[in-house]
């Protein structure tokens, strides 16, 4: 944990290093204003740990402003550092025939001050275009041909949620838009597919109660995420099934017409917590006569346990949530987002994630309730 906290000091910091050198070689500040940028980057650095450090001591207010100042900084850091990569990329390619000898070319390189400002307003414009954005959410659609519905059901629909974080920056006002999106389906069963919480969830309140409200026909059903395990476990489970889940821990169950298991995540096991049923260990069991739902939170299908589940729900990825990050994500999960027809009958759907983590932005990746509708095969 320490490497990877050294890990993001250094990348983050590398950011703001590099954004800080564009700055004062476009506008030629001096030191006045020098020193002021660079004491708030110093701020901004570190800021992402210190909100952590003021939930844990409940300055719940000092927590929740600096999150969104520090989160949203993030967000324009990163944009600004991609897009000002490109224009010097660019410059790197119109100047590498004289540093070769040969003729100049024709073009030339961009100036300095358009490097800095065309990012910069780019970056600022996407970050407001991603704050609303992450508040517009999309119920996806998935449909699953199967022939294992019992006789007399046309149909079953499961609503899942994943990834939504909630705490500091996404609460009761974004809740209320996924639960309106979530009853608008009319779902027979309801899944969270981990992360319903995030970091410290010491004050959330009336959002158990919110959740609480939707009573499907067959229940509600969930599994731990990675974040769960950073709030604390007993706290993210305590809150979880206050919101009226059943967890399903290395555990199946059947509802009557599917049967539905799943597994908790494998930072379980990074956390010094018990290690993870495999995927095999809890599917091995079930009776393939009936339609397995299996609910995994990263999108890591173990190769072994193809053919023992139908459709498996996960998410975690976020697809990137802004865009060109998702290229970063895909180095780690190539099954990034959407369906994957994974062989031997079994359906891997990989949502982008219903909320937030970060920055209050998403772009080129909106947030989804996945609306899933087992039709049956004719």
């Amino acid at each position: 944990m320490s490497l990877f906290i050294f890990t993001i000091f250094v990348l983050y910091g590398g950011m703001h290093v590099y954004a800080f050198l564009k700055a004062r070689s476009a506008l030629g500040f001096g030191w006045g204003p020098g020193l002021a940028l660079t004491a708030f980057m110093l701020c901004m650095i570190p800021a992402l740990f210190l909100i952590r450090l003021l939930e844990r001591q409940e300055f719940e207010f000092s927590a929740r402003a600096l999150s969104h100042v520090a989160y949203t900084w993030m967000a324009v850091v990163f944009l600004f550092f991609c897009g000002s990569l490109v224009f010097d990329l660019v410059n790197l390619v119109l100047r590498a025939p004289e540093w070769v000898g040969g003729p100049g070319s024709f073009l030339r390189p961009i100036s300095r001050r358009i490097s800095f400002f065309i990012p910069l307003a780019l970056s600022l414009l996407i970050a407001i275009y991603g704050y609303f954005d992450a508040l517009n959410i999309r119920a996806e659609r998935l449909v699953v041909e199967t022939t294992k519905l019992p006789d007399g059901m046309d149909k079953l629909t499961i609503a899942q949620i994943s990834d939504v974080h909630l705490g500091l920056i996404v609460r009761s006002s974004r809740l209320r838009r996924i639960l309106e999106t979530v009853e608008a389906a009319k779902p027979d069963v309801f899944v969270s597919n981990g992360d319903l919480v995030d970091a410290q969830i010491n004050h959330l309140p009336g959002l158990q109660e919110m959740l609480r409200g939707i009573k499907p026909r067959y229940g509600k059903f969930a599994v731990t995420g990675n974040h769960e395990y950073y709030a604390g476990l007993d706290k993210a489970l305590e809150f979880t099934r206050g919101a009226g889940f059943s967890l399903l821990h290395g555990a199946s169950v059947d509802v009557g017409p599917i049967v539905i298991a799943g597994v908790d995540d494998r930072t379980a096991t990074q956390m010094s917590r018990q290690r993870p049923a495999s995927d095999r260990e809890v599917l091995s069991k079930l009776d393939r006569a009936k339609f397995v739902l299996f609910l995994k939170h990263q999108p890591d299908p173990e190769p072994d346990a193809l053919g023992a589940f139908d459709l498996m729900l996960s998410g975690h990825t976020h697809r990137g949530q802004i865009w060109p990050f998702t290229y970063f994500t895909m180095l780690f999960y190539p099954l990034n987002a959407g369906r994957y027809d994974l062989g031997q009958g079994s359906i891997l759907y990989v949502s982008r994630g219903t909320g937030t983590w970060g920055p209050p932005i998403r772009f080129l990746s909106p947030p989804q309730v996945t609306i899933v509708e087992l039709v049956r095969k004719r």
